[in-house]
């Protein structure tokens, strides 16, 4: 039974392996392995959620695992990802645990585990829980009594604001705010409003079925437009638990992760922060970027999809700024893992350092031309035995190989195919991704 995605564990709520018996079972072995590698005299994880009706049975399961391995749980209630990620180390817990499914739809949910760090777990501890899970008993629901300590999300605030240099001064901007109906609906427009921004809230209104429906980082549409009728600056979006932000000019145009990168990477060199002179990016940001910091004297270090990879290699490298074109954007000197307000604050940041209106950074580099596809998947079908689809696939490889790129892989979140084609050529670009959209469908119906 394969566990662990990309970013934890997820799932549909009553489905293995996100029933009570699968959840105890998992907390117990995750806490084991927790403690193994670090034993504490009365140990306790501290624990966030997003707004889906489906956490606080997740929670109380959760919280019954832990305690079967001797772990107390200090519940946070609803917070940002980046909350547990930040108090973990600073409260002194065992580990920090998110029952969220991030950008998921509403119907699915997850879990996320953080080291004693503030970072992701290991791979070898999820490599270690995986292998014990299919034979682990379930320790049955035991009733643990759950803490719970609602000043998380203050004390988170307090940080971000100490985050934005002592001379910047937000007031007067008008900002629309998209909470994803999630985790950050709450605390970030007070965080835009205590920096002296006029806010207009939108996505703010979670009823535990609408996050990231029709709202949010996913889906800028309702944002975008709103920046536009309200006269608005900028307008911010983040995902359900707020560890991924983008943003919209003052003309409704999405600024995606690669931007808000291309401006911070200027800004932080321009300060002397920029380690290196060099990012990390993923295989999914655009070859145009990667051109543009090249020409800047930016490098960059390329990694596989996931902001696990990011940070391990901001790590490696001993570089501070690195991310996603989704939106995760990693700034280490400040924060272990993404962080969507974090982000959101140091785009404002950079962006008022730079001068003008925001949509000067839209004209920072020429994007090459991407075409996207996501096919949903029953079950992951093996690649490399889909004879047509290879065809499909070598062919346009030896289109691209000097002007761009073809890359596919199944989604380490959702029940997906991902087929991104980069080309300097518009129609190019769309007539080979719908090749091969077509070409991978035939073979996988064919099975």
């Amino acid at each position: 039974m394969s566990l662990f995605g990309t970013d934890g564990v997820r799932g549909i709520p009553g489905s293995g392996p996100l029933t009570a018996p699968d959840l105890r079972r998992l907390a117990r072995l995750s806490a084991e392995g927790f403690l193994k590698r670090r034993p504490t005299r009365d140990p306790f994880c501290l624990l966030g959620r997003d707004t889906r009706a489906s956490g606080p049975a997740m929670v109380r399961a959760l919280a019954d695992g832990f305690a079967a391995a001797g772990v107390r749980m200090v519940d946070l209630g609803v917070v940002p990802t980046p909350v547990v990620s930040y108090l973990t180390p600073r409260r002194g817990a065992l580990c920090g645990v998110v029952v969220s499914a991030s950008h998921n739809p509403p119907e699915f949910n997850g879990v996320k585990f953080f080291s004693e760090s503030g970072r992701k777990a290991s791979l070898d501890l999820e490599a270690e829980v995986e292998s014990r899970f299919p034979g682990a008993a379930d320790p049955g629901p035991r009733r643990a009594v759950v803490k719970r300590d609602l000043c998380g999300g203050a004390q988170y605030l307090d940080f971000l604001v100490s985050t934005l240099p002592a001379h910047e001064d937000l007031s007067g901007l008008k900002v629309v705010f998209d909470g994803a109906n999630g985790a950050a609906a709450g605390l970030g427009p007070g965080l835009l409003r205590r920096l002296g921004c006029r806010v207009i809230e939108v996505g703010c209104r979670p009823d535990g079925r609408n996050i990231n429906s029709g709202c949010g980082a996913m889906d800028t549409a309702v944002l975008r437009r709103a920046v536009v009728r309200q006269r608005a600056d900028c307008g911010i979006a983040v995902d359900g638990d707020a560890d991924r932000c983008v943003l919209a000019d003052e003309a409704g145009r999405l600024l995606d992760g690669d931007a808000l990168i291309a401006l911070s990477a200027l800004h932080l060199r321009a300060l002397g922060l920029l380690r290196g002179d060099k990012v990390v990016l993923t295989v999914m940001s655009n070859l145009g970027l990667v051109g543009y910091l090249r020409r800047e004297g930016i490098g960059s270090v390329s990694v596989p999809v996931g902001d696990r990879n990011v940070t391990d290699a901001l790590d490696r490298d001993d570089l501070v700024l690195g991310g996603e074109n989704s939106g995760h954007v990693v700034f280490r000197r400040l924060a272990p893992t993404g962080d969507g307000l974090l982000t959101a604050l140091q785009t404002l940041a950079a962006w008022r350092w730079r001068g003008g209106p925001l949509s000067r950074t839209r004209r920072l580099y020429r994007r090459f031309p991407q075409a996207l596809v996501n096919i949903r998947v029953a079950r992951r079908v093996p690649l490399e035995g889909l004879v047509g689809f290879q065809a499909e696939l070598r062919r346009a490889e030896r289109l691209v190989k000097h002007s761009g790129r073809v890359f596919v892989r199944y989604s380490g979140t959702e029940p997906l195919l991902r087929i991104l084609v980069e080309t300097e050529d518009r129609v190019v670009t769309r007539e080979l991704s719908g090749r091969l959209a077509a070409a991978f469908k035939r073979g996988a119906e064919g099975i």
